[in-house]
């Protein structure tokens, strides 16, 4: 490891504001600080920004991950004043003011945490295994793996039960993320898949999404949580709530007194939030979230900042912001604002407010709900802005084209392009030194004996 520590100061004496995290909050921030007399160096453990609110598509085949992600470094291309480094942070030393990688340690004079969050078993690590949740461009491609590998298996499947667990998918999580899988995945089954196999009847795979609240879709009124329901009943979905899951392996869950055996679980119950609060000592939520004031900075941290779903922000009405993509962008542009002041020597903006621009979620094919301040959409109109809306706030001109030309022709032919079965990368067997040598010997002689041969 590189101990050498940066110089705190940037270009000709400027602060340098470290951001830890590419997701949505991260770059909002950067992209905030880009006229500000700063030099901001953004550290993530990946190279891409990925838009979460598609993976789900990724997961259920309809897009390929370069759909739904870009390179960091192209996203700020452009900004003379930001770098981009590749690094997994290991820890932060708020005294020294020093974040440590796995590479080197990075001094800052202004520290913006936007390391977001991943999945939260209650407890239950064991289930990751047989649960995986989708918050990654890898946790997409694994489930879509396992979504079509789970066909595949039942199309060789000699006995009706083993094809019949071979086909039960069950989604943990009634919010939107569950919501979505479970409708694209018979979507999937019943429409894309329905004639692709022969041994099967793919269009009877059964999807259970399983909720332990009183109703999927909290979030939204219940009004409409209810046409959600009824919309995906429709589509063949068994909506269970009040139903909460027990134990889970890798041959289905355990839910109440009930068993459900299933070959493919998918986990959209909950999140915890980044060690971020570990890194620093400081106080943390029971999701681990950090405690913000009102500037969402750290209380006893000096110029240290959290933002996104690695802090929990408090409204006025008491209710914490929702930990949803629009929310992490205000707490970026906000927090750059705070910085830029700062550094300018300007007041500094009132405490941050975050303003609900609406919810919105699809359910399946042809069918959607929104709603916004003072608008409800469901059906088919709801769809159409749906996809407007994920358009608009996609990353460049080229995706968007791209990802609204896949749309309609999925629409209009039924099929999913991206309905590849990827495996894990196996490490390569090492070849001893004498075996490779051996080898070498061997290909001399033969190609000697084919040349005598020839000539």
């Amino acid at each position: 490891m590189d101990t050498g520590k940066h110089t705190r100061a940037g270009n000709a004496g400027r602060p340098r504001v470290v951001i830890v995290g590419g997701g949505f909050g991260g770059l909002y921030a950067a992209r905030g600080l880009a006229d500000a007399p700063v030099d901001v160096v953004l550290v993530d453990r990946q190279n891409h920004h990925c838009f979460q609110p598609l993976l789900y598509q990724v997961a259920t085949a309809a897009l390929s991950p370069a759909d739904v992600a870009w390179p960091i470094r192209g996203i700020l291309r452009d900004q003379k004043n930001a770098t981009v480094l590749l690094g997994s942070v290991t820890g932060v030393d708020p005294a020294a003011r020093v974040v440590r990688t796995d590479e080197k340690e990075i001094s800052y004079d202004h520290l913006i945490l936007a390391t977001g969050s991943t999945h939260s078993y209650f407890g239950n690590d064991g289930w990751a295994e047989f649960a995986p949740g989708l918050k990654r461009i890898e946790d997409a491609t694994e489930i879509r793996r396992r979504i079509l590998l789970a066909f595949e298996k039942a199309e060789l499947a000699e006995d009706t039960e083993s094809r019949k667990r071979l086909l039960t998918f069950v989604i943990v999580g009634g919010g939107p993320t569950g919501v979505e899988l479970a409708g694209a995945i018979r979507d999937m089954a019943r429409q894309t898949l329905a004639t692709d196999f022969r041994n099967i009847d793919a269009g009877a795979a059964r999807v259970l999404l399983v909720e332990a609240g009183s109703r999927i879709l909290p979030a939204f009124s219940e009004r409409l949580a209810g046409y959600a329901k009824k919309a995906l009943e429709r589509l063949g979905v068994e909506v269970l709530t009040d139903t909460k899951v027990v134990g889970c392996d890798a041959g289905g869950v355990d839910v109440a007194d009930d068993r459900i055996d299933a070959a493919t679980i998918i986990w959209a119950a909950g999140v915890i939030a980044s060690p971020a609060a570990v890194w620093l000592g400081a106080p943390a939520q029971k999701n681990g979230q950090l405690r913000v004031a009102g500037d969402l900075s750290v209380p006893g941290m000096t110029d240290v900042y959290a933002i996104g779903d690695t802090a929990t922000v408090l409204q006025s009405d008491g209710k914490p912001v929702p930990g949803i993509a629009p929310a992490a962008k205000q707490m970026g542009s906000y927090v750059a604002q705070v910085i830029s002041a700062r550094v300018g020597a300007r007041p500094a903006p009132g405490p941050f407010v975050y303003r609900h621009r609406g919810d919105l979620a699809t359910i399946g094919r042809k069918s959607a709900i929104v709603q916004l301040r003072r608008v409800r959409l469901t059906g088919v109109v709801a769809w159409l802005f749906w996809g407007a809306v994920h358009i608009f706030f996609l990353i460049g001109a080229r995706n968007r084209i791209a990802i609204a030309y896949k749309w309609l022709w999925d629409y209009v032919t039924l099929q999913r392009g991206a309905r590849l079965i990827t495996e894990p990368a196996q490490p390569r067997t090492r070849v001893e030194p004498v075996e490779e040598e051996r080898r070498a010997e061997e290909r001399t002689t033969r190609t000697g004996s084919a040349g005598g041969r020839s000539g």
